[in-house]
């Protein structure tokens, strides 16, 4: 592994066009804008095209922080572009790949989306070009990739540089954070740092398929964190304990115990797919992942059953409050609020459900329509705004430790 700091490369580098397809997403529309607004010529090629027409129209179609004005500067300098037509990618200089691989039903990674998405854009790459590979791939797509592109008469450059940001601060953070960059060839590697130092303080070089596992590693860890204290907080919880209360005392002016999470949902479209792909890759011997996987998708099963103790559920209408897949997001992909509710419906008289942030349900009520019409209320999601909510009399049950009037399950 070989870390070097950034410096200030000479104008002369990178001149031409950096193509992202699919550059209207989380991980494509931040590092466009952020390239365009250090003076690249940035394509964003995406077949979403009501995603392209909101773009153009000045307004980013999901929450980003810092995105609004970053996308007011670059329109108006005239550094993005916004196209579904793949000939967009012929002449560019870089063509940046966010499509990444997901699992299918059966937990188990799905390549065959990279490969119908390179299927696409074959006939318009052009020799001499870099590929780059943003999203999380399966161990060994960059070497694949590279072979099938030489295969198909393909005269490129492939690399593979992960993104390794929050989902909603990427702008922020992919200006802060070190970039590791792999490449196919050692010139890959080197365009890929070349490239990645004119945004970036440091970046840290790696092999491929070191560099697809760094990924996965980071997504998988997480993972597990949050299971030990879901865990955690189920052992408390049926021993009558109050994990808050726990948690607090172990971390009181203890570093050795700081990093660990609180306990709560943890979803959204990364984590638990990434830990299934390196299941996948061991032949489902990563134990450690599939136990995070039933603990942290079973804390919805154990929550409604503890509900079902405490309250008649069938005689109550149940208000969730947040739908997105975490805290100060608009995202539900792959949110456990959705099984939660959907697991109610099956038990609970009615579900009302509520979000500040989320536009895509048109089912989603006023948060003082569902607390008013609700017997009892479930915090889903720890947004910030719902500390200001009145509750009134109304239980609220909140696994988090998030709200003050929170009483656990």
């Amino acid at each position: 592994m070989k870390v070097q700091k950034n410096k200030k490369k000479s104008a002369g580098f990178l001149k031409g066009r950096v193509c992202v397809v699919g550059g209207a997403g989380h991980v494509g529309l931040p590092l466009g804008l952020v390239f365009a607004d250090r003076g690249f010529e940035v394509v964003v090629y995406d077949l979403n095209i009501e995603a392209l027409n909101t773009i153009r129209s000045g307004r980013v179609p999901f929450m980003e922080k810092g995105s609004a004005a970053l996308l007011e500067k670059v329109l108006k300098s005239g550094k993005l572009l916004l196209s579904n037509d793949p000939h967009a990618i012929a002449g560019a200089e870089v063509v940046i790949i966010t499509i990444g691989t997901p699992v299918d039903e059966f937990l188990n990674p799905d390549t065959k989306v990279i490969k119908d998405c390179m299927d696409r854009l074959l006939p318009y790459l052009d020799d001499g070009q870099l590929i780059l590979l943003r999203s999380t791939v399966y161990p060994g797509t960059t070497q694949w990739l590279d072979k099938y592109l030489k295969r198909n008469k393909k005269k490129v450059r492939v690399a593979f540089c992960p993104e390794r940001v929050v989902q909603g601060y990427a702008i922020e953070e992919v200006q802060k954070l070190p970039q590791i960059v792999s490449g196919v060839t050692p010139e890959a590697e080197e365009d890929a740092a070349r490239l990645f130092a004119r945004i970036a303080p440091q970046v840290v070089r790696l092999r491929p398929m070191e560099a697809e596992f760094a990924k996965l590693f980071s997504n998988a860890y997480r993972y597990i964190q949050f299971a030990i204290s879901n865990q955690f907080f189920m052992i408390a919880h049926s021993a009558g304990l109050d994990f808050d209360r726990i948690i607090e005392g172990m971390k009181k002016n203890y570093p050795r115990a700081a990093e660990i999470p609180r306990a709560g949902f943890a979803a959204g479209p990364c984590l638990l797919k990434d830990t299934m792909q390196l299941a996948a890759f061991s032949d489902n011997q990563f134990s450690l992942g599939h136990s995070a996987m039933n603990i942290n998708e079973g804390l919805v099963l154990y929550l409604v059953a503890a509900l079902e103790k405490k309250y008649r559920l069938d005689r109550s209408v149940v208000g969730l409050l947040g739908m997105a897949f975490k805290a100060e997001s608009d995202d539900i992909r792959s949110s456990l609020s959705y099984k939660l509710k959907k697991v109610l419906l099956y038990h609970a008289k009615e579900v009302l459900t509520t979000d500040p942030y989320v536009k895509t349900d048109p089912s989603l009520l006023d948060a003082s329509e569902v607390i008013r019409k609700s017997d009892l209320l479930i915090l889903c999601v720890p947004h910030k705004a719902y500390r200001k909510l009145r509750f009134g009399k109304k239980p609220v049950v909140d696994i988090w430790g998030f709200l003050n009037k929170g009483t656990g399950i």
